[in-house]
């Protein structure tokens, strides 16, 4: 039997639950390993519990959590920053695809409904297996702080 490690999901499954939204504690610190960018309107950070290598998380700065509640410059902001996201992705990590989207309401899935957020997630051939099916485990090869390191000075260049 062959054994996976992935010791920062250990926190996730016995820690508490924040308290809190974890978008809006991430633009009050000043620094924060998993926060990638900080923009005029919009941010990125690292999914802390992520489904795949490079997952990440593109929201407006302003506490709010539906479509329509978004000014036409934060939608806008949003969109390139989700676009740009996805060309460091492709550039840094070389992936086959991406699955982008968001969750809006908490039976869609939304873990933070009160934030709006997108996921940005690049797909790779043969990245799903069935542990994930049965055995509800993933295999992420490179641990979260490499990843972070390795895109933070691309979202540095960024200005949107």
């Amino acid at each position: 039997m062959k054994t996976m490690w992935a010791p920062w999901r250990i926190e996730y499954i016995l820690g508490d639950k924040e308290e809190g939204c974890i978008f809006c504690k991430a633009l009050e610190e000043q620094h924060d390993d998993l926060t990638l960018y900080k923009g005029k309107r919009t941010m990125v950070v690292m999914n802390k519990y992520p489904y795949i290598n490079g997952h990440l998380l593109v929201a407006p700065k302003r506490h709010l959590s539906a479509l329509q509640d978004l000014e036409k410059e934060e939608m806008t902001d949003l969109m390139q920053l989700v676009e740009r996201s996805v060309a460091i992705i492709k550039e840094v990590m070389n992936p086959d695809g991406f699955n982008v989207g968001l969750n809006l309401g908490k039976v869609a899935g939304a873990g933070v409904e009160e934030h709006l957020h997108f996921h940005i997630v690049p797909r790779w051939f043969g990245d799903t297996n069935a542990l994930t099916v049965f055995a509800d485990v993933r295999v992420i090869p490179e641990h979260i702080e490499s990843t972070c390191r390795n895109l933070a000075p691309h979202f540095a260049k960024l200005d949107i």
